[in-house]
């Protein structure tokens, strides 16, 4: 994936999801859109990472210290492993989740990628 442009309909959904996160009032439902955002933007390593620098400045508002120090080591591994293409399809992105743990793709989000 290295030099290559996010498609113009995946960037679209990616930037719907991290603005829903970012103006959702609910945590809960910014951890969603943030975790949606996340498996979009696993090919690409600056929007991966950028998902990544969202998840850690959440994790600070809400004082979860666990979460905090997993997004500082995902922020460091998103873009060579993106660079790479190595990474878990369809991971959420959350400190809870192994970093090489692929997940369920939502059917949404796996016909954005394949749109693109």
């Amino acid at each position: 994936m290295i030099g290559r442009r996010m498609p113009a309909r995946v960037r679209a959904a990616y930037t719907s999801e991290m603005n829903a996160a970012r103006t959702t009032a609910d945590p809960e439902a910014r951890w969603r859109h943030l975790e949606r955002a996340h498996i979009i933007s696993q090919p690409w390593p600056w929007p991966h990472t950028r998902n990544h620098i969202a998840m850690f400045a959440l994790a600070i508002a809400q004082r979860d210290r666990r979460e905090a120090v997993g997004q500082v080591i995902r922020i460091i591994v998103a873009a060579p492993g993106s660079a790479l293409g190595r990474y878990p399809e369809g991971n959420t992105g959350r400190a809870r989740v192994s970093l090489t743990q692929p997940m369920p793709m939502p059917a949404d989000l796996a016909a954005v990628l394949q749109s693109g």
